[in-house]
This record gives structure tokens, sequence and C-alpha cells, in this order.
């Protein structure tokens, strides 16, 4: 039986996974075509993957040489002479699946035994000519992971070289003979790596993998894809689960990131039967699905790992994005800018019309958390809320109002009468706060992105399967109150729902704090006041 995999590169026979002929179809043609390229993407994007299933679908027409660089120890990138013998030995192991001829083998092997110290890459790259003219099909070369020699001297190198035969090659065809196509893999972008193109050249740089297309076929996964897994698994597991609605619910939350897809859809079929459903039919819902985001946000795994050690080492970065989520600042799109372009790189951020936006809603919510733990007056806050959790669930519903109330009354308590200041730059951090000890260990929140400005933010809560919509927002007078009022109401009918929230925060200094209860039409509001 199949299963659903987060632990290195899928196998069709083996797991359950989306369908990827459209990527391998794109790929072929830049192959057909002789492009070099980079596929660089964030960890566990599905590069390994992609590249397993491209060198068979290849090989069918084409000799292979594929490589994964972390096979390569740092002391094999330490010397040219090294890295040749290195290389050699991996050209060895290919010898029967690319057609490696007797006399190239004899070349390789002298290589590998010489104590020359003169063994070079351009003595190499000749043997590499020598090979692919005899070949009986056009070669391919294929590198995984070529981060692991990305800070290399003799990496850079060894791109300048594949660089200088590709150029030759366009230039005299009939002359010159070398890889078909050339593709490197992993979560750097090498084509923008500059390095010396020669000892002599202290200080003229340039990029050694500028001959590179660019690769711009979108990885993430989407829903029409997940909803195709879907399929596969329910029709061996015949849960009766809505392929459309699941589909679209992880997509909402992944915004397509292959190791999150995976991941919920892991949780789901191996962690919720039977310590919260009885079964898979239950496990297989809305309500499954949120609480599967429950158990991941939960979790530690090297993808959030690797989050919030990029936000340590960018301290400026990581307020800017706290300013982002917290205060709905916007913080400008930078492409030249290191940090950003670290971030973008891992798959954190992304462009989003020319901002800078968090890449999906799982990532959003782990950093709130993150943030709102940081906060310099969250122990107080939380402490407060849990003392007195108990009182705000009746019967698995969360009572929203009673949460407001007691929150507009603690902060009164704290502030008196709150000043512009406080309410601008805090109070939505504050209610965050002060709400997550309550849902915790049985609820989640989540921020919609649209929603989220100097001026509102509608704060979605998961809880016991149910949905809840609180509109946060910066009181702007009575006329943009109704127009927030109309807002929440047509956020309830997208949702099916008949109860909304609103949480006002005021600096008129004649306000009326507290909670009223309102009736506009079919709807129920609960508007309160800070």
């Amino acid at each position: 039986m199949k299963r659903f995999n987060t632990e290195g590169a899928c196998n069709p026979s083996k797991h359950y996974m989306v369908n990827i002929d459209d990527r391998i179809e794109y790929i072929k043609t830049l192959v057909a075509a002789g492009k070099y390229f980079t596929i660089n993407r964030a960890r566990q994007y599905g590069k390994t993957t992609t590249l397993n299933r491209l060198r068979r679908v290849l090989s069918e027409q084409y000799n292979i040489l594929n490589f994964d660089f972390q096979l390569i120890s740092s002391a094999d990138f330490r010397t040219e002479e090294s890295f040749v013998k290195s290389f050699s030995r991996m050209l060895m192991r290919k010898r029967k699946s690319a057609g490696i001829p007797e006399d190239i083998i004899e070349t390789l092997q002298g290589f590998i035994s010489s104590e020359e110290k003169d063994v070079t890459l351009s003595m190499l790259f000749d043997t590499i000519q020598t090979y692919c003219e005899k070949a009986d099909r056009s070669v391919i070369l294929i590198i995984d992971e070529v981060d692991s020699a990305a800070n290399n001297q003799v990496f850079l190198d060894f791109l300048s070289q594949l660089r200088g035969l590709y150029i030759a090659r366009e230039d005299s065809p009939d002359e010159i003979h070398t890889f078909q196509s050339v593709i490197l893999a992993g979560v750097t972008d090498v084509k923008h790596l500059r390095g010396r193109l020669r000892d002599d050249e202290q200080h003229k740089v340039n990029s050694p993998w500028n001959i590179a297309v660019e690769f711009t076929f979108d990885m993430s996964l989407s829903e029409e894809g997940i909803k195709g897994m879907l399929l596969e698994y329910e029709s061996d597991h015949n849960t009766g689960m809505d392929t459309v609605v699941i589909a679209k619910l992880i997509r909402g939350y992944t915004e397509g990131y292959p190791y999150l897809v995976s991941r919920i859809c892991q949780h789901i079929d191996q962690d919720l039967v039977p310590d919260v459903f009885s079964d898979l039919r239950e496990a297989w819902t809305p309500y499954g699905v949120d609480e599967a985001v429950k158990i991941l946000l939960s979790e530690k795994n090297t993808l959030f790992e690797s989050l919030m050690g990029k936000l340590i080492n960018y301290p400026d970065l990581k307020e800017a994005l706290r300013n982002v989520l917290l205060k709905g600042e916007v913080l400008e799109n930078l492409p030249d800018d290191e940090e950003q372009e670290q971030l973008r790189m891992y798959g954190f951020v992304r462009n989003h019309e020319n901002n800078v936006v968090v890449s999906n809603k799982i990532f959003e919510m782990r950093l709130y958390r993150h943030f709102l733990g940081e906060s310099a007056q969250a122990n107080s806050i939380r402490q407060e809320a849990a003392s007195i959790k108990n009182i705000f669930v009746e019967d698995g519903w969360l009572n929203i109002p009673l949460i407001m109330e007691h929150f507009i009354k603690s902060q009164e308590q704290i502030h008196g009468r709150a000043t512009e200041k406080f309410l601008e730059q805090e109070g939505r951090e504050r209610f965050l706060t002060y709400l997550s000890p309550i849902i915790n260990g049985t609820g989640t929140y989540s921020i919609e992105p649209q929603t989220r400005d100097r001026r509102r933010m509608d704060v979605e809560i998961h809880y016991l399967g149910k949905r809840y919509i609180i509109e946060l927002k910066i009181w702007h007078g009575e006329r943009y109150n109704q127009r927030g009022e109309q807002q929440i109401i047509d956020y309830l009918n997208y949702f099916g729902l008949t109860t909304g929230y609103m949480l006002s925060f005021n600096f008129n200094k004649n306000k009326e704090t507290g909670v009223k209860r309102l009736q506009i039409g079919d709807k129920v509001l609960f508007e309160g006041t800070v």
C-alpha cells in the first residue's frame, strides 16, 4: 500500500504524489534545445524527485551522467587534482549505464592512480569531449545538491570549463563535442555565483554560469494536482472525502509547498485515527485538515528550523517581517538585497506586487506564534488569559464575546484609557497574545493576508471543527465602521456563517468601551471597543 512521504525523494510506485508529467515535458524541451540551466528551489521542494523521474525518462533517448555532489567530500574540492580524481571515479561508476568506451575508462583510471600534481580540469574536459564525440547518443549531465560545492573555487573553475565548452560549441558545433544539456539542482542559484576565473585575476570577477537559461516552471503543487493525488488515495481507501474541498483547503494553507502538502496529508492518514477521529472517513474532512495543521505547527522539523535560523542571522529583516505581520506595514521587495534574497531562495518569502510577503499561511502561522512568544509583555498577558481559559468554552464552542469583554477589561486595567500609540502599535498584537493560550492545544488561528494592513486584520479561528471570524480594526469613524460591518458580512456569507465579531481599537476620548450585539439582516455581529 502506498504512503505519503516527507523523507527524501518520492517514488510513484511507493508514495502518493502529485503528477509531474507537465514539469518533465517542460524540462525535456529545454534539454532538446541544448540548454544549460539550474533548478534552484527551496529545500524539500521536489527537486530530487523531479531529477529521478527525469533521469528515467531521458535515458530512453540520451546517455545520462547523474551525480549527487553530497557524495563528494570537502577534501575532494580542496584541489583541482583531488576533484578530477573524485569526478573520474564517479564517471567510472557510470561506465555501463552511460556507455563509456574502454579507452575513456583507461584514461580515467590513469587520472585516479596518478601521483602527478598536474592532473588538471582541462585534461578531464578533454577526456569528456572525446567521450561525447564517441558516444552513440548525446550526453546529459545532471548534478544534484550543487550547494555542497558552491563555496569552492575548484567548483567555480569546473563551471567555467562547462561554460567555455558551451560557448565554443555554439561557435563551432562541428568541432566541439560536449554535453547536450547540463542540469544543476540545489537551493542556491549558481548562476549568481561570482568567482575569479583565473588565479592571476585577483580582482576580476564574473559569473561562471551566466550561459544558463532561466528555469521558470512553477514547481509548487496546484490545487488540481493535489486533487489528483487525493483521488488516487481515495481509490485505495474509500473514505468518501470531497477531494475538491480538501485539495482547496490544503492548497490554501500551503500555497502548494510540496513538503507541507505531503506533511498535512501524512498527519491525516497516520496520526488522527483513533486519537482524534474514529476512522479515516471522519479524518478526511475540513476538520481533519485543521487538526493536521495544528499538529504540523507544533512539531519541530528541519524546514521550520531553517526558517528560524535565517531570522536569527538577519535580525533587521526579522523585525521588518514582524511589522508586516503584526502591524500591517509594507516591506518593499528589493531584488538585490542579500537578506531578502536568502529568504526568497529558501522559499520563506516571495514577491507579491513588488512587496515582500511570507510564502504561505503555514509559515505565517508559525511566525505569528514565534513573534508573539518573544513579545516583552507576552508572558503576563498569556498567564492572565490561561488562568481563566475554561470560562471561554461552552459545549465545545468558543464564547468570542466573552473573550473580547475580558480582553477589553484587562487592557483598561493596565492602560486606563488607552493611548493612540498603544492602540496602533500594540493593540492587535496584545489581542492575539491573549487569544493564543485560550485556543492553544485545541485550535489554531490564521490571518487573511488581503485584510492585513494598518487599518484592519481579519483573524480566522479554527476550533474543534468550527470557524470564527474576528475583524480587528483601528477606529476611523462611523462611516468606515459601517463599511467594515459590510465587509465582515460578505466574509460570513462566503464561509456560510451566521455570526461574526469585530474588535475596534478606538482613539476617541469619549468612546464607549465594551461589547454590544447587532442584528444586521440575518447576521449577528458582536462589536467590541477598546
